[in-house]
């Protein structure tokens, strides 16, 4: 194609060949499409004939606008993969971890604010939405590339039935999952923080352990406080399952009346969660990537 490329000397831009007449040519602008005639006097190039000289070799101009294209693509194509991911990022708090030098493709979760249930929260509250967060967790156990999951946890607690539905998805992934808890891991955010394989909080973050609550009409009957004792049974189960904390200490916990104002349960500091055995080990973001890297690695020794 670049043989019918010209470039005429004294003449601006490049124009296309379109006949050869007699002791001329016919060619036309690419700038305005006005056709001219170029005389045998006139210096004609064909970009076809054009090559770039380097330090070992000429290269053809064409080879030369082929690398050129194919990088520039690159670049497009990354440049679109990073603002899909600062939107995902923006929208959902997820985002794909992939420029480790181990080479490993992580997915990341945070779970942040109230978990938000069969009820919507307050438009000002900040919310993790488990109907968002099912599916996706759903596309992470079907997707092959995806080697790990790294969830973060800064959250207030909120929906029992939305919390235990996400923990139960995350402990039941085939693939390695390390947790991390920043800030908060409060209320139903405990058995979240235990679902995952390995789990970490930073020293400066709390978990607080309290009886299950509910929100509106309760009515005073002994099924209504049969249900809740069984619904906090469900949560001590999950917590003791997936930790090394006993049943009977964490309902200790639990029920605890000398530490919350007007309420019952304990708080837990980074250390103090980890004493306990709700917690694997105190530990940051570095921490928590290098273990999650470690069990993908033991896990393909393994196959």
């Amino acid at each position: 194609m670049l043989k019918t490329i010209l470039s005429i000397s004294g003449k601006p831009g490049l124009y296309k060949l379109v006949s050869h007449g007699k002791n001329m040519l016919i060619v036309e602008s690419l700038t305005d499409n006005k056709r001219v005639p170029a005389y045998a006097k006139d210096k004609v190039i064909s970009l076809g004939d054009i090559a770039i000289y380097t330090d070992e070799t000429e290269v053809p101009l064409h080879e030369v606008l082929t690398s050129v294209k194919n990088k520039e693509e690159g670049k497009q194509k990354e440049l679109d993969r990073e603002a899909s991911q600062n939107e995902q990022i923006r929208e959902t708090g997820q985002a794909v971890l992939d420029g480790n030098f181990r080479k490993h493709k992580v997915e990341l979760l945070t779970v942040i604010g109230e978990i938000e249930g069969h009820e919507s929260a307050p438009s000002h509250s900040k919310t993790t939405k488990y109907e968002h967060v099912l599916p996706k967790l759903a596309l992470i156990e079907d997707d092959e590339e995806i080697e790990g999951l790294l969830i973060l946890l800064n959250t207030v607690g909120g929906d029992v039935e939305a919390g235990l539905a996400i923990a139960e998805m995350i402990a039941s992934l085939s693939i390695p999952t390390v947790s991390l808890v920043l800030g908060g891991g409060h209320s139903i955010g405990v058995p979240m923080a235990v679902s995952a394989d390995y789990s970490f909080i930073v020293p400066s973050a709390t978990m607080v352990v309290h009886p299950v609550r509910q929100n509106g009409m309760f009515i005073g009957v002994a099924q209504s406080y049969r249900n809740m004792e069984k619904i906090q049974d469900r949560i001590i189960a999950f917590v003791s399952g997936h930790s090394h904390i006993t049943a009977e200490r964490m309902e200790e916990l639990m029920l605890d009346t000398s530490q919350l104002v007007k309420d019952v349960g304990t708080m837990l500091e980074g250390e103090e969660a980890v004493k306990e055995g709700l917690i694997d080990e105190v530990g940051g973001i570095r921490e928590a990537l290098d273990r999650l890297y470690t069990l993908i690695e033991r896990k393909k020794t393994q196959k």
